[in-house]
């Protein structure tokens, strides 16, 4: 099997601890421990705890504070994985084989079709559109999905647009999957990172054969717990977990507990609360510079997360832009070509709003001096 390069995941992992300004995050800035478990007692009893192997599939009472995230789940619907991109990696490989057919929303975190075309399955984007404000054209579904599709994955709220579908939309597709009886696999991670505070129907329930995928890691701001989970039906689940086993087989101890904290009703309403309160400080002033710069970026704001799309004009390369950045700016943000769509780029603004200030100040210097250099030839 061959996997292409996960181009996102690569230039993140060498360049985000070289650069002095990161706007390439696409979550809120991360709890520490002692911010989750202030508490002093309660945070030595999970020290105490000793490291021995957890129970792999999650334990109970973490199964259960998930499963009360998704209306009529109970713990035997959800399999406790080692991040959302392991709850996506186990649910693509046991659905997709050689030869299948995926449609893939687009644009979009890459993993799920990097990996279907390692598999030797056929990807076909389902766009989101720009003039629909980073929604679904529902007329172009029975051209895609049809009786040689096994799985239709979506990102809902979506990565990189912020966009959430609407209630038709989410319909549409859970319609036309069930029409040919194929698999949705529903990535939610940004599930709670919403601004109006009204978490985003999840695809959880909508028919039999809806996996769900989510973690810790974007609404929750807790990246370096790696946990995450897949949301199904009991026998799907069991089935998923023999998959697991062949991966990183369960969870830390210690990430199983703090998991546990994190999702106790009240701790994640405070969680999620500072969440949304972050999103609605740092967003307006990105949103003023984009509007200030109309003639530069096209952008429709976001709805739900710390990411903020935006088209370049001119059509210009966005990979060369953010390489520029980085190499005469030290400012990293994230280039479309890695998400799925050339000529836009993605802002994150989930951390220190000075940091994100100082940013965009030097892509100002950025744009005056390719505006020169243009002038010039």
């Amino acid at each position: 099997m061959q996997i292409q390069p996960f181009e996102l995941e690569r230039w993140q992992s060498i360049w985000e601890n070289k650069v002095e300004l990161n706007i390439s995050e696409s979550g809120v800035h991360p709890l520490t421990t002692s911010e989750l478990v202030p508490d002093a007692a309660t945070l030595q009893k999970i020290l105490d705890v000793p490291q021995y192997y957890p129970q792999t599939n999650g334990s109970e009472e973490l199964r259960s504070r998930i499963a009360e995230l998704y209306p009529g789940a109970t713990a035997e619907n959800i399999l406790v994985t080692c991040g959302g991109s392991e709850a996506n990696f186990i649910a693509t490989w046991a659905l997709l084989d050689h030869g299948d057919e995926i449609v893939f929303m687009m644009p979009n975190y890459m993993q799920i079709a990097g990996l279907a075309r390692a598999f030797g399955a056929t990807v076909k984007p389902l766009w989101l559109r720009e003039e629909l404000q980073w929604g679904i054209d529902i007329d172009e579904l029975p051209r895609l999905i049809g009786p040689k599709t096994r799985l239709v994955a979506i990102c809902n709220p979506n990565n990189p647009t912020g966009s959430v579908l609407k209630k038709e939309e989410r319909a549409a597709i859970v319609a036309a999957a069930e029409k040919v009886g194929a698999w949705i696999v529903a990535d939610e991670v940004y599930r709670g990172a919403e601004f109006d505070g009204a978490m985003t129907t999840s695809f959880w329930g909508g028919y039999d054969r809806i996996l769900c995928t989510a973690g810790l890691s974007k609404a929750f701001s807790l990246p370096g717990l790696r946990t995450g989970w897949v949301v199904g039906a009991p026998k799907m689940v069991e089935r998923l977990w023999g998959y697991h086993d062949y991966t990183s087989i369960g969870p830390s101890m210690l990430t199983d507990r703090l998991a546990s904290v994190a999702l106790e009703p009240t701790r994640r309403a405070w969680i999620l609360n500072r969440t949304r309160e972050t999103l609605l400080r740092n967003y307006p002033a990105l949103q003023a510079w984009l509007e200030s710069h109309a003639d530069s970026f096209s952008h429709v704001p976001p709805k739900a997360g710390a990411i903020a799309w935006a088209g370049l004009r001119r059509g210009q390369n966005s990979a060369q832009m953010a390489e520029q950045l980085r190499e005469k700016k030290s400012v990293l943000l994230v280039a479309g070509e890695q998400l799925g769509m050339e000529s836009f780029v993605r802002f994150g603004f989930g951390g220190d709003p000075e940091h994100l200030r100082k940013a965009l100040v030097r892509i100002d210097e950025w744009l005056q001096e390719s505006l020169v250099r243009s002038h010039a030839r």
